[in-house]
């Protein structure tokens, strides 16, 4: 459903364990530049999430949560976590998304085209 690549597990591990928290979580939410934004956050414990939400673990036992709201648009995303000379942030490559802005936040979708995949 959504891949994770190595360097995305490995810094999700770092985020878990230097901040204390149950997992790294990856949302959409209107706004920015193109229509929807990719909202990233902390889940402390288990007790936040929502039933519907879907959890993927870590090979070291973190969590990467995107809410239920979210999955239909993430379906068939990679998430890698890169290291450039000017700095390191998550990227996201989201076959389902339209169009995306230059920041790698703001992200827009053709929804007459989006059909859930499971």
């Amino acid at each position: 459903m959504i891949t994770l690549t190595d360097a995305a597990k490995k810094q999700i591990d770092t985020l878990c364990n230097n901040n204390d928290c149950y997992g790294v979580s990856l949302n959409l939410k209107g706004g920015g530049c193109a229509g929807f934004e990719y909202d990233w956050g902390l889940v402390k414990t288990p007790a936040e999430l929502d039933k519907n939400d879907e959890v993927f673990k870590t090979d070291n036992n973190c969590s990467f949560i995107v809410n239920a709201t979210s999955i239909m648009f993430l379906v068939g995303t990679e998430v890698d976590y890169v290291t450039t000379i000017v700095g390191s942030n998550f990227e996201i490559n989201n076959p389902n998304a339209q169009s995306s802005c230059g920041c790698g936040v703001s992200v827009n979708f053709d929804m007459d085209n989006l059909v859930p995949q499971w």
